[in-house]
């Protein structure tokens, strides 16, 4: 396959990824602008095995959509040999960079925060309704960092294209 075509598909995998995860964080907050503390009777009941299907496929999108807009950013800077560069925070390349380090941060922040925390909510690994109701507060404080963490990502991500010049 031609370099330009790996190219294009890594952007167009980069940009439809990224807009599948950051709009999950974006439409989490407008559907639930405020934090509502959960309380036992919302996780006392059981989950109906379709209900849980469906959740986890919802998550699992997301989750992976996260990996994947941070492979492609990834090998798109590894294929104009930028990489090294950028994660080094190097001249123009460094807005470019702080997006990547923003962009990974929030990554390890999915992954082995959030995620780990809302199986538990979800009732998809066991625990106590005590647990369930600290975990949800974790996931929706980790849920909120990464909305946040969003809008630098964005700038730095941006300015690398139209405006690093500034940083040189």
């Amino acid at each position: 396959m031609d370099g330009a075509l790996f190219d294009l598909l890594a952007r167009w995998l980069h940009f439809i990824a990224g807009i599948i995860w950051v709009g999950h964080n974006y439409s989490s907050v407008v559907q639930r602008p405020d934090w509502r503390p959960l309380v036992a009777s919302d996780l006392s009941e059981p989950d109906s095995p379709r209900l849980k299907a469906v959740i986890n496929r919802e998550h699992g999108t997301f989750r992976w959509a996260a990996v994947v807009a941070w492979a492609a950013g990834m090998f798109m800077l590894w294929q104009r040999g930028w990489l090294v560069p950028a994660l080094t925070l190097e001249g123009a390349l460094a807005p470019l960079g702080l997006g990547v380090w923003i962009g990974t941060i929030m990554l390890a922040n999915l992954w082995f925060v959030l995620w780990p925390h809302q199986k538990k909510v979800l009732g998809l690994k066991p625990a106590s309704i005590d647990e369930r109701l600290r975990c949800s507060r974790i996931t929706h404080l980790s849920s909120r960092t990464n909305t946040m963490l969003s809008v630098p990502l964005l700038f730095f991500m941006a300015t690398g294209s139209h405006g690093g010049f500034l940083f040189g």
